[in-house]
Parts: C-alpha cells; structure tokens; sequence
C-alpha cells in the first residue's frame, strides 16, 4: 500500500499523521492514524482485530481516528483524536511480544498519540505497552462507575453513558420509560453486556446476538434476554437497536429491513455512509449519534489523568443526555438529520 493511496483513500479526512508498522520478530502489523490535535494531543484505543485485509483495517482506522475527534469534542474535552489497530485475532494471535512491539511503535510517536484500551485488548495489555512508552492511559485509575473495580477498563463508563443516552433517547422519541421497552442488543462485549444489565434492571425487554455463544448463554440467563441470529437481528420488530459491535452496519439493505423507533448503541461509526443519517430520519427513526453516546469511556480516561471523584466522573458521563437533548431540538427545528447536527456542533468546537 503506497502513501498516495492513504491520501487518496475514501475515508482520508485531513488527517495529521497516518503511521504502518511491522515486527517481524513477534508478527506484529499495526496502524495508527491521528486526525486532529487542535483541542490537544490525540488519545484513542488500540483494537485487535482479525481483519480480512491490510485495506480494511486501514479505513476503520481511519475512520475510528476521526470519530475520535468528533467524541472528545462532543463531550468536552481538551484532547484530540486518534487511534490504533493491530491486525490478528486476539482470541488466537495476541502475545506478550506484540503487545512489546506495540509500545515501541506507539514511542516511536513521541506522544502525539496516547493509547487507551479497545476492543480485542485488556488493561493488562496496555500494560504490557507501558513497559516500552508512557504514552498509554487508563492503567492507572482511581475513579469508577456502579462500584465495579476501578482496574482501568472503561467499558463500565461507556456502558453508562450509553444506557443514560438511550434512557433519554426513547423518552424523547416515545415518551416512554424503559419498563416494556423492546431493545435489540447486537453484541454483548464488555459493553453490550453492561449495556444489558442496565436496561434489565429497568425492565426492558431484551434480545440479543453475539458471535460467541458464551456472551449469548450469559444474557439469556442473567437477563431474561431472548437470542437471536445475528442476520435476524435487524428484522425484529422491536422499540430499539442498540448496535454494540462492528460499524458500518447501517447500511441501504439493514435500515429497509428496521422497524425501530430509536437507534442507540455503542458501536463507532454505526452509518455506512452519512447521507443513511437522513435515511434513517425519513423513516422516523430517531438516531443517537455513536460518538455522543459512547464517550462515556474517553470520559471516563480523561478524568483518571485529572484530581476528581467518582462523582465528577459519574456527573460528566451524565451530560450526555443534555448533548443528545440539544442535537435532537436542533435537528428537528432545522429538519436535518441528527448525525449531521453532531458534526456541525463538534465542528465548531474543533476546528
């Protein structure tokens, strides 16, 4: 893959830096792309992931990195975005020589570029990166949400920022509570499952896919959730689709086939392309834009390196609910898509 091909490449958005690196002592193949730093150094997560190809990990990087910005803007925060992506299945492919190699490509930045955990990674992993650069966040922490260990793992706040989001969300599009409410859950990692917990307790009605059968087993036993095929999710006719695992699956075939009111998950980059934003309102469906609900996590990073509380913390995440307020009132004054008004507000902030 050539450079002009990165500058060339469809989801190239201005980015600042785009840097590849392979070991080839420990197999490791990884990018990381930093979008923009106006509001500060760019921080975002490294994921691992078993993609197809060098071309695909490529754009969700890219645009991870951007949605990074949008995210850190969106919830007010003096840091810019970035991200990173290792290409190998964690399940098979991750060693501790990797994780090494990872630190020392993520040094090799000089801290343009600050590493937090994400999908296909623990703590420990990020730990293991802190041995070749202090450009990592979140092995440190001191503050938590819903009296869950304060280890560094910030799916517990995404989870939160989320469930407050979608709370809100289905409120403002149904005015309803969640006791009843019919909510699809497509995928239960270590957000989607949080996210599940949350709506059970409330009385939300659950169903559930996942690719891993042990995820599936633990809804439907805990959380009176009812399992359903991954290629069945998008055909239920249910309140809420909370996407909570790869993006992009907002796509022409997967909307005609929603009967939702309200999309409302933690997966990034949930529309395959942004016009499908404006798709999605001409079918009444209200979408919480990915990068305002699922902060909760890069909130959660930002107050771990700040003197706060576990207050502070909680107060922060539950700001979403005001950001999502202020998006749905604009875009329904102006009739345009809620995706649109995001973009053009964290735009304002960053730019």
């Amino acid at each position: 893959m050539n450079e002009m091909s990165v500058f060339e490449h469809s989801e190239f958005d201005g980015h600042e830096h785009v840097a590849f690196y392979q070991d080839k002592k420990s197999g490791l193949k990884a990018i990381i792309a930093v979008h923009n730093s106006n509001l500060g150094n760019a921080l975002g997560g490294c994921r691992m992931w078993p993609y197809a190809s060098d071309e695909e990990a490529l754009r969700d990087v890219l645009r991870l990195s951007k949605g990074m910005t949008y995210k850190a803007a969106m919830a007010g925060l003096k840091q810019g975005g970035g991200k990173a992506v290792i290409i190998g299945n964690p399940r098979t492919e991750k060693t501790p020589e990797k994780m090494f190699a990872m630190g020392k490509f993520i040094d090799s930045l000089s801290g343009i570029y600050i590493s937090a955990e994400d999908s296909g990674l623990t703590v420990d992993d990020l730990k293991l990166m802190g041995r070749q650069t202090a450009h990592v966040a979140g092995i440190h922490a001191k503050y938590h949400i819903n009296s869950e260990p304060a280890d560094g793992n910030p799916a517990p706040s995404t989870a939160y920022g989320v469930y407050v989001g979608l709370k809100t969300t289905v409120e403002h599009a149904m005015n309803s509570e969640l006791k009843g409410v019919k909510v699809a859950i497509q995928g239960l990692g270590h957000v989607g499952i949080r996210l599940a917990k949350h709506l059970y307790k409330q009385g939300a009605k659950l169903y559930v896919s996942d690719i891993h059968p042990e995820n599936i087993e633990k809804a439907v036993s805990e959380f009176s959730a009812t399992a359903v095929s991954p290629e069945d999710i998008y055909d239920l006719d249910v309140d809420v689709f909370a996407p909570c695992a790869m993006g992009a699956i907002l796509d022409a075939k997967n909307i005609a086939k929603l009967k939702v009111k309200v999309i409302a998950g933690a997966a990034n980059n949930q529309l395959a392309k942004e016009e499908f934003g404006q798709l999605l309102a001409d079918k009444g469906i209200l979408y919480a834009p990915d990068y305002v609900l699922n902060a909760g996590g890069i909130i959660d990073i930002y107050h771990q390196s700040i003197s706060s509380s576990d207050k502070g913390l909680r107060d922060h995440i539950e700001k979403i609910s005001n950001t999502l307020l202020e998006i749905y009132h604009r875009a329904q004054s102006q009739g345009v898509a809620t995706n649109i008004i995001a973009n053009q507000i964290a735009e304002e902030r960053f730019g």
